[in-house]
């Protein structure tokens, strides 16, 4: 049980030091207590005496003062009502002695008359004070008054006398007050200091509290804020609405969470760009080294077959009725490799991205046919059937020469997946209410679902092998993606239930 004290105790007390509305609370009201207790302890020492010591100095003025006025009286009735006033307005008597020492004037006590047993005490006290003490010779000699506390009581009460000679009538004045009502103001006092310190520490303990909370609930929420700001979380704000330090510093400090936070997403949106970049750049380096690989690939057959039939030529290894066939394979693989090496300038201006169109309104049906009218040979050598299913006076906003190049691949692509005696479907359909799909679908196998992405990347081809006629370079695919691109335009490709689709939407006017 002891244990558990102690540890519950070190608990309160590590709890104390790591919360500061405690340590404001407790200081707070320590503070207070103290003063308190140390007023109320130095009033309950001290008052008594100040009380005593501001008594004699009144009684004493008063008795001036009286003496001032006693000697500008001429007649024993004056001097009585003089008297008279000057012990109802300061509680105290007047006693009057001649040079003598002879009491000569000492007023009633009240309208009954003497009260021969308090005047006897009085007359006792200041006889007693004239005989044992030399004093009054001196008061006499320099003209000095003196203030004492007898230690004589009258009904159990110790008195104040003030002694003050008057040199005009040569008489000693006398003034005789009771301590009786210090006694009961300062008994009063201590009882009511119980009480007003009970009530003192009520109301130090409530006022600590109000204080505590005033300063500490700011500084909390200040706190909590910047324990946030540390975690990198800007998203709370310290709502301190004073307009002293504890606010501008809330203020300062939601302001620089408000910096800290800009900056950070600025420096994140700036580390996913650069990631994006980095990782564009690893995509481009990697597509430049396929890109050189197959362009090396593509050119080497073609480079072997010129240069060893032109060896041959020259040898004159070949019959004279051969050399013709051989020539003509020449100016072929010739012009293959002239095609290729357009169609790469071309698609390095397309990814370059510093390529500028050329935009024209023009119906795109009237668009297909005319770029159809140049590949009629060959669809009429395959035999193949062109189906038209367009909505007709479509107007679209485009560069005519880039989409020419565009169905034109498409259409190269077609024709050569399309096997003897197949079909092509030309289609023109609405979207939505602003765009149109374009698409083109060919008759034949239908492509690997897994190889369909890869049909847009340069030299990519599923069949390897070539159609002489219509000269494939292996990057037609990758130009059309660049080109629709380029125009913001959605493309794609697609099995169908007779083989496969390419398609582009685009917007119409």
């Amino acid at each position: 049980m002891k244990i558990r004290s102690i540890i519950y105790k070190n608990k309160l007390i590590e709890k104390i030091r790591k919360n500061i509305t405690w340590k404001l609370f407790i200081v707070t009201a320590l503070i207070f207590t103290i003063f308190i207790s140390s007023t109320l302890t130095f009033q309950s020492l001290f008052f008594g005496k100040f009380y005593i010591n501001k008594k004699e100095r009144i009684i004493e003025s008063e008795v001036k003062k009286f003496r001032a006025l006693y000697n500008n009286t001429e007649n024993d009735n004056e001097v009585t009502e003089l008297i008279r006033k000057f012990e109802d307005s300061n509680n105290a008597k007047i006693v009057i002695m001649d040079s003598e020492g002879k009491i000569n004037f000492i007023t009633k006590l009240d309208d009954r008359g003497y009260d021969e047993e308090r005047i006897k005490i009085i007359q006792n006290i200041i006889v007693t004070w004239i005989r044992d003490s030399n004093l009054l010779d001196e008061i006499k000699r320099y003209n000095k008054s003196i203030t004492f506390i007898t230690e004589k009581k009258i009904n159990g009460t110790k008195n104040i006398i003030t002694v003050v000679p008057d040199n005009n009538r040569q008489e000693i004045l006398f003034a005789v007050t009771s301590l009786q009502p210090v006694d009961e103001a300062s008994s009063v006092i201590k009882e009511f200091y119980i009480y007003f310190y009970m009530g003192a520490i009520v109301l130090i303990l409530i006022s600590s509290l109000i204080y505590t909370n005033t300063v500490s609930k700011p500084l909390v929420k200040l706190n909590d804020t910047a324990k946030k700001m540390a975690l990198m979380d800007f998203s709370k704000k310290c709502t301190v609405k004073s307009r002293d330090e504890i606010g501008n510093l809330a203020d300062t400090l939601n302001f620089l969470a408000y910096n800290l936070d800009k900056a950070l997403t600025s420096l994140k949106e700036a580390n996913v760009k650069l990631e994006k970049d980095i990782e564009k750049e690893r995509e481009i380096e990697r597509i430049r080294k396929e890109f050189i690989a197959s362009a090396s690939h593509e050119l080497k057959t073609p480079i072997n077959l010129i240069g060893g039939y032109a060896e041959g030529l020259k040898d004159n290894i070949f019959e004279s009725s051969e050399k013709d066939h051989y020539i003509d394979i020449i100016i072929d693989e010739s012009n293959k490799m002239a095609n290729l090496v357009a169609d790469m300038l071309n698609l390095s201006h397309l990814e370059s991205g510093v390529l500028k169109l050329n935009k024209e309104e023009f119906f795109m049906d009237e668009f297909i046919m005319y770029s159809l009218k140049k590949f009629s040979k060959v669809i009429k050598d395959k035999n193949i059937t062109i189906n038209f299913n367009m909505i007709p006076k479509i107007r679209v906003y485009a560069d005519w020469d880039k989409m020419e190049q565009v169905i034109d691949n498409f259409t190269t692509n077609a024709i050569k997946n399309t096997e003897e005696g197949g079909y092509i479907n030309f289609v023109i359909e609405d979207k939505e209410k602003d765009k149109i799909i374009v698409s083109i679908e060919n008759t034949g196998e239908n492509i690997p679902e897994g190889e369909l992405n890869n049909l847009w990347n340069s030299f990519y081809k599923v069949d390897k092998s070539r159609n002489r006629e219509l000269g494939g370079t292996g990057i037609g695919l990758s130009i059309v993606k660049n080109i629709l691109m380029l125009h913001d335009f959605q493309y794609g490709v697609e099995n169908t239930d007779t083989g496969v689709r390419f398609y582009f939407i685009m917007d119409k006017i």
